[in-house]
């Protein structure tokens, strides 16, 4: 009786957790990056290492979109000047925050 109810057990066991896991492990509903806000950070994050902390922060404010499942975050031009070069861009996986492409304009 003992051997049966154990093995009623793990079966029960081993059918829920196959219902909760996942092919891609624990993703949020929203993706890693759910916010334009987490995606400027990823993106600073990233940015700073390569080019400066000091240039990019002098490329404030960020923008982010959202299109398709890929955030692009873009420094920006500050306002009435020009300047030589151009502003940081960063398009990073909505999904898994994966980075798909990091440039710097000319």
């Amino acid at each position: 009786m003992k051997a049966i109810s154990f093995m009623l057990f793990i079966l029960v066991v081993a059918c829920f957790g196959r219902g909760q896991e996942t092919k891609d492990g624990d993703v949020p509903d929203d993706g890693f990056v759910p916010t334009r806000e987490v995606a400027i950070k990823i993106a600073v994050t990233i940015w700073e290492p390569i080019y400066g902390a000091e240039k990019i922060a002098g490329e404030k404010p960020y923008r982010a979109t959202l299109a398709d499942g890929v955030w692009t975050v873009e420094g920006s031009l500050p306002e009435g000047r020009r300047r030589k070069g151009g502003v940081a861009l960063a398009m990073i996986l909505k999904k898994d925050g994966r980075i798909l492409r990091v440039i710097h304009g000319k």
